[in-house]
Protein backbone atom coordinates (compact mmCIF):
# COMPACT_ATOMS: atom_id res chain seq x y z
CA UNK A 1 0.00 0.00 0.00
CA UNK A 2 2.61 2.39 1.06
CA UNK A 3 4.93 1.15 -2.00
CA UNK A 4 1.68 1.98 -4.42
CA UNK A 5 1.41 5.55 -3.10
CA UNK A 6 5.32 6.40 -2.81
CA UNK A 7 5.29 5.20 -6.25
CA UNK A 8 2.82 7.45 -7.58
CA UNK A 9 4.70 10.21 -5.38
CA UNK A 10 8.15 9.19 -7.59
CA UNK A 11 6.36 9.28 -10.39
CA UNK A 12 4.83 12.77 -10.67
CA UNK A 13 7.94 14.65 -9.28
CA UNK A 14 8.47 16.39 -12.70
CA UNK A 15 5.29 18.37 -11.87
CA UNK A 16 4.76 21.34 -9.59
CA UNK A 17 4.53 19.84 -5.95
CA UNK A 18 0.85 20.99 -6.02
CA UNK A 19 -0.05 18.80 -8.47
CA UNK A 20 1.86 15.74 -7.12
CA UNK A 21 0.36 16.35 -3.38
CA UNK A 22 -3.08 15.75 -4.91
CA UNK A 23 -2.18 12.74 -7.19
CA UNK A 24 -0.72 11.20 -3.77
CA UNK A 25 -4.10 12.46 -1.87
CA UNK A 26 -6.17 10.29 -4.74
CA UNK A 27 -3.98 7.45 -4.54
CA UNK A 28 -3.97 7.11 -0.82
CA UNK A 29 -8.16 7.63 -0.87
CA UNK A 30 -8.41 4.94 -3.05
CA UNK A 31 -5.37 2.54 -0.92
CA UNK A 32 -7.85 3.56 2.33
CA UNK A 33 -11.26 1.94 0.24
CA UNK A 34 -9.41 -1.01 -0.18
CA UNK A 35 -8.13 -1.14 3.35
CA UNK A 36 -12.10 -0.71 4.38
CA UNK A 37 -13.16 -2.80 1.82
CA UNK A 38 -12.82 -6.14 4.24
CA UNK A 39 -14.15 -3.94 7.49
CA UNK A 40 -17.48 -3.51 5.41
CA UNK A 41 -18.12 -7.51 6.40
CA UNK A 42 -17.38 -7.55 9.60
CA UNK A 43 -19.71 -4.68 9.99
CA UNK A 44 -22.68 -6.81 8.55
CA UNK A 45 -22.12 -9.39 10.70
CA UNK A 46 -22.41 -7.54 13.22
CA UNK A 47 -25.28 -5.74 12.59
CA UNK A 48 -27.27 -9.14 11.79
CA UNK A 49 -26.17 -11.27 14.31
CA UNK A 50 -28.17 -9.93 17.17
CA UNK A 51 -30.87 -9.52 14.48
CA UNK A 52 -30.90 -13.35 13.76
CA UNK A 53 -31.16 -14.44 17.07
CA UNK A 54 -33.93 -12.71 17.73
CA UNK A 55 -35.45 -14.55 15.09
CA UNK A 56 -34.97 -17.64 16.61
CA UNK A 57 -36.02 -16.68 20.03
CA UNK A 58 -39.36 -14.72 18.69
CA UNK A 59 -39.58 -18.48 17.33
CA UNK A 60 -39.42 -20.26 20.25
CA UNK A 61 -41.27 -17.88 22.14
CA UNK A 62 -44.27 -18.61 18.87
CA UNK A 63 -44.05 -22.36 20.04
CA UNK A 64 -43.95 -21.99 23.61
CA UNK A 65 -47.29 -20.04 23.11
CA UNK A 66 -48.67 -22.09 20.07
CA UNK A 67 -48.27 -25.25 22.45
CA UNK A 68 -49.73 -23.45 24.73
CA UNK A 69 -52.90 -22.53 23.35
CA UNK A 70 -53.71 -26.28 21.80
CA UNK A 71 -52.92 -28.34 25.08
CA UNK A 72 -56.38 -28.95 26.68
CA UNK A 73 -56.04 -28.41 30.57
CA UNK A 74 -52.70 -28.24 31.99
CA UNK A 75 -49.70 -27.10 29.89
CA UNK A 76 -47.28 -29.88 29.02
CA UNK A 77 -43.92 -28.85 30.82
CA UNK A 78 -42.12 -30.54 28.47
CA UNK A 79 -42.95 -28.45 25.44
CA UNK A 80 -43.16 -25.19 27.07
CA UNK A 81 -39.34 -25.94 27.93
CA UNK A 82 -38.42 -26.82 24.80
CA UNK A 83 -39.93 -23.93 23.15
CA UNK A 84 -37.77 -21.21 25.80
CA UNK A 85 -34.71 -23.22 25.59
CA UNK A 86 -34.96 -23.05 21.60
CA UNK A 87 -35.40 -18.81 22.77
CA UNK A 88 -32.15 -19.07 24.71
CA UNK A 89 -29.97 -21.11 22.64
CA UNK A 90 -30.68 -18.92 19.73
CA UNK A 91 -30.46 -15.73 21.37
CA UNK A 92 -26.76 -17.21 22.62
CA UNK A 93 -26.13 -17.98 19.37
CA UNK A 94 -26.30 -14.42 17.76
CA UNK A 95 -24.36 -12.73 20.81
CA UNK A 96 -21.99 -15.45 20.50
CA UNK A 97 -21.32 -14.30 16.84
CA UNK A 98 -21.80 -10.70 17.48
CA UNK A 99 -19.73 -9.87 20.03
CA UNK A 100 -16.46 -11.60 18.94
CA UNK A 101 -17.02 -9.89 15.55
CA UNK A 102 -17.93 -6.28 17.20
CA UNK A 103 -14.37 -6.51 18.72
CA UNK A 104 -12.66 -8.01 15.57
CA UNK A 105 -14.36 -4.76 13.78
CA UNK A 106 -13.14 -2.55 16.32
CA UNK A 107 -9.56 -3.58 16.26
CA UNK A 108 -8.93 -3.87 12.68
CA UNK A 109 -11.12 -0.26 12.73
CA UNK A 110 -8.56 1.29 14.73
CA UNK A 111 -5.47 -0.67 12.96
CA UNK A 112 -6.79 1.41 9.44
CA UNK A 113 -6.88 4.44 11.12
CA UNK A 114 -3.38 4.27 12.68
CA UNK A 115 -2.27 3.23 9.21
CA UNK A 116 -3.58 5.82 7.40
CA UNK A 117 -2.55 8.14 10.02
CA UNK A 118 0.97 7.22 9.60
CA UNK A 119 1.12 6.29 5.74
CA UNK A 120 0.06 10.39 5.57
CA UNK A 121 2.72 11.34 8.03
CA UNK A 122 5.51 9.15 5.84
CA UNK A 123 4.18 10.22 2.29
CA UNK A 124 4.08 14.30 3.54
CA UNK A 125 7.61 13.52 4.81
CA UNK A 126 8.78 11.94 1.38
CA UNK A 127 6.87 14.89 -0.77
CA UNK A 128 8.64 17.85 1.41
CA UNK A 129 12.51 16.02 1.20
CA UNK A 130 11.77 15.55 -2.54
CA UNK A 131 11.00 18.94 -3.39
CA UNK A 132 13.03 20.49 -0.59
CA UNK A 133 14.40 23.38 -2.36
CA UNK A 134 12.71 23.64 -5.17
CA UNK A 135 10.05 25.61 -4.18
CA UNK A 136 11.66 28.75 -5.84
CA UNK A 137 11.41 26.88 -9.00
CA UNK A 138 8.01 25.24 -8.44
CA UNK A 139 6.10 29.25 -8.81
CA UNK A 140 8.14 31.78 -10.42
CA UNK A 141 6.61 35.39 -9.49
CA UNK A 142 6.75 37.84 -12.15
CA UNK A 143 9.47 39.74 -11.61
CA UNK A 144 9.12 43.89 -10.79
CA UNK A 145 11.57 46.08 -11.98
CA UNK A 146 14.36 47.01 -9.72
CA UNK A 147 13.35 50.34 -7.91
CA UNK A 148 14.98 53.45 -9.16
CA UNK A 149 17.87 54.39 -7.18
CA UNK A 150 17.10 57.16 -5.00
CA UNK A 151 18.79 60.78 -6.04
CA UNK A 152 20.94 61.98 -3.50
CA UNK A 153 20.33 65.53 -2.39
CA UNK A 154 23.23 68.20 -3.52
CA UNK A 155 24.64 70.09 -0.82
CA UNK A 156 23.59 73.36 -1.27
CA UNK A 157 26.67 75.71 -0.99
Amino acid sequence: MLARITRVALQHLRGPRSENVEVVQTRARHEMVRLEKGLIVLEVIVGIAPLLGLIGAVSGLVHVFSHLGLSSGAADTRQIALGIAEALNATVFGLSIAVPTLIAFSYFSKKVEVMSVEMETLVVELISKCYYGRSSREVMPAKSPPPAPMPTPTPVV
